[in-house]
């Protein structure tokens, strides 16, 4: 019998279990978060200083589903500086970013300003203060899900993005979760 897992994947782990030839040692795992079965896979995945709802399963035709680009995943994305309603069209319409050496135009998306900082625990590894400029924070949700996309989105529209985190994929949401919390469920509501 298959088993899933929500988690809120903190700062600074990677979305794997076991260290292969080219990730150092000193790299910090999911399987520190919880006793997972031998068999999981991360659904997707989230960079090192990315964090978020990231879902697990022992069932890879699950994971092939969710992976594919028909279920949306939300993001709230903390950026450098004020970031203005031109930045946010060009997201939505698509811009150029690079894949692997070559140009690549991103499919459209949801784009969003929110009008008041999401309210998360604070990062383990703090982002700036106040005398560096002011950030925003805005709400991107695609089906793709390129190399680093969001993060080269923000940055093509001229505001880096500081910090960001997964909130939803498809109808699974972070809610109220705290980094390294994780939740089984029976099935996903993706």
């Amino acid at each position: 019998m298959h088993r899933h897992f929500r988690i809120y994947k903190p700062y600074g782990f990677l979305s794997q279990f076991i260290t292969n030839q080219r990730t150092r040692r000193n790299k910090r795992m999911l399987g520190e978060l919880h006793d997972f079965p031998e068999d999981t896979m991360s659904i997707g995945r989230l960079d090192e200083d990315s964090e978020g709802l990231l879902l697990l399963t022992t069932d890879g035709k699950i994971s092939a589903e969710i992976t594919g680009n028909s279920v949306e995943k939300e993001y709230y994305v903390q950026v450098d500086g004020e970031i203005d309603s031109s930045a946010i069209a060009g997201m939505r319409e698509g811009v150029e970013i690079g894949i692997n050496g070559n140009k690549y135009l991103t499919q459209p998306c949801e784009a969003e300003i929110l009008l008041a900082p999401p309210a998360f625990p604070p990062r383990s590894k703090p982002i700036r203060d106040a005398r560096h400029g002011p950030t925003s924070w805005i709400s991107v949700t695609l089906t793709e899900g390129k190399f680093r996309q969001v993060k080269k989105m923000t940055a093509a529209v001229g505001f880096p993005t500081l910090r960001l985190v997964r909130v939803r994929i498809g109808d699974e949401f972070l809610n109220n979760m705290q980094p390294g919390e994780v939740q089984e469920v029976s099935s996903f509501k993706c």
